[in-house]
């Protein structure tokens, strides 16, 4: 298949596709005689795997880990724990400091006293402090 039936079957766009085989994440495809991309349903598997992943938040030396390692089926799964461990850590450290962010826009928007710009206690406590 092209890349344009590949793009549409996994919901990727050509130009990711094209950063993926750049990256190494995917194989490099044959080409037709005629020079034009011919993906095989290994391709899809494995572009699907790696748009599942980032979907999930993994970054890409992650997801390229995670890839040799499912090449391998035969190791301990140790390492893909590990690799989502520490993701799962980094998430719950976002979630924290989106929390804190939350409670400080609430707090500063309950002390918004609904008057004018110049008033603004919110543009006040954006701007420089002194």
């Amino acid at each position: 298949m092209r890349i344009g039936e590949l793009a549409r079957l996994t919901g990727t766009r050509t130009e990711t596709i094209r950063f993926y085989e750049k990256e190494g994440l995917l194989p490099p495809p044959a080409r037709t005689s005629a020079n034009y991309r011919s993906y095989g349903i290994a391709h899809g598997q494995r572009l699907s795997f790696i748009r599942r992943a980032r979907d999930l938040g993994f970054r890409l030396e992650d997801v390229r880990e995670l890839l040799t390692l499912a090449d391998h089926r035969d190791q301990s799964c140790g390492a893909v724990d590990k690799i989502t461990s520490r993701h799962l850590s980094e998430i719950d450290t976002k979630i924290a400091d989106l929390g804190k962010m939350r409670a400080e826009l609430a707090r500063m928007l309950g002390s918004c006293r609904q008057g004018t710009i110049d008033d603004c206690r919110i543009i006040e406590t954006l701007g420089p402090q002194t």
